[in-house]
């Protein structure tokens, strides 16, 4: 019997991706707040699902997310992790950690803002 190790997730949880970022990023469950939606979306940046961050990203401002530009900027990164620095029902402001393509550690702070409707959290834009 083959013992599996499971790392933990992404978004810095202490739960696998099987068990955490993964079943909103496969279409398993929805995520019940903006906060899980934030950390989905990070760990769907880390595995390079662009179907899922045009999914989540509100209609009204989808047509500013080109899949190919979000695809090429996740796979040029190394995604190193997540840091919540504040959160609230519609906004969570973060600090994702990256080295990018020329081996440089850089920091991308966001302060984004989410939308619920339908019974489904949607990214709708961010302050950088």
């Amino acid at each position: 019997m083959k013992l599996r190790i499971m790392a933990n997730c992404y978004c810095g949880s202490n739960k696998s991706f099987e068990d955490c970022c993964q079943i909103y990023i496969n279409g398993y469950q929805n995520t019940p707040t903006a906060e899980t939606l934030m950390r989905s979306r990070y760990s769907a940046y880390a595995v390079g699902n662009a179907d899922y961050l045009v999914a989540t990203t509100h209609p009204s401002t989808r047509k500013f997310h080109k899949k190919e530009a979000i695809l090429e900027w996740s796979k040029s990164n190394n995604w190193i992790k997540l840091e919540i620095l504040n959160s609230t029902e519609t906004r969570v402001k973060f600090n994702a950690y990256y080295i990018d393509y020329r081996g440089k550690t850089k920091i991308h702070e966001e302060h984004s803002t989410f939308v619920l409707e339908n019974g489904n959290w949607f990214y709708v834009d961010g302050e950088y």
